[in-house]
């Protein structure tokens, strides 16, 4: 858990709860030890719900991460709890199940989602076949919820070129996206270490005007 942020839910004090377990293995996750299904550092949920009562008035809203969140049976009626305290309920996800993700956007107030790469080349990152479909299929879920959101797309230049990540913004445009942020990857703890550090493209500030060009609200971030 951390107690308090101001980057995890766009204008609002929150407080961000990471959920153990992911059914990805995505090269670049700089949160690998949040991977297996149990973690060293689990923190029982009523002492969750003990600081939230105790922030009642404080925090605006709590954000469930990962791993992955919507992969926890506990999560909806987790974040029902949340919004009976007053506090507004996002979410971090990369849509690994469409139907447990489509349900927990009933109880959701903003989501951020990760767009893996091209849905035919997800697994080239997740290592799991059929990931690729099931992201792009969960984005069609929000897209349809009404839910607020930003989608995101983590660049590591080894992976995802420029060509490939302007056909990824050229797509996400013709789904009905509006609002994307891009992310430079955090190379210093990646689950897998054998991934070499890969320079930029010389050219790649026009790729960034372009993305600016194509998206009503566009975010680059650098660290």
């Amino acid at each position: 858990m951390v107690p308090l942020t101001t980057l995890d839910y766009p204008g609002l004090l929150a407080c961000v709860l990471f959920c153990q377990g992911c059914a990805w293995r995505c090269r670049y996750c700089h949160n690998p030890q949040l991977i297996p299904a149990r973690g060293e550092q689990e923190i029982p949920w009523a002492q969750v719900l003990a600081f939230l009562q105790r922030r009642q008035g404080l925090l605006q809203a709590v954000v469930f991460s990962g791993g992955e969140a919507t992969l926890q049976g506990g999560l909806v009626p987790a974040m029902q709890q949340v919004r009976q305290l007053g506090f507004r309920v996002g979410l971090h996800s990369a849509g690994i199940k469409p139907w447990a993700f489509a349900w927990a956007l009933k109880a959701t107030d903003w989501v951020g989602f990760d767009i893996k790469a091209l849905a035919e080349d997800a697994e080239l990152i997740t290592g799991v076949s059929g990931s690729g479909k099931a992201n792009w299929r969960s984005l069609e879920h929000l897209l349809a919820s009404g839910v607020d959101y930003e989608c995101r797309i983590t660049v590591h230049w080894h992976l995802l070129d420029a060509e490939r990540l302007w056909q990824i913004g050229q797509r996400l445009h013709a789904f009905g996206v509006r609002n994307l942020a891009v992310q430079l990857v955090r190379s210093e703890r990646m689950y897998d270490p054998s991934l070499p550090r890969v320079a930029a493209p010389a050219d790649v500030s026009e790729l960034w005007q372009c993305l600016e060009q194509l998206f009503p609200c566009f975010v680059l971030r650098t660290d």
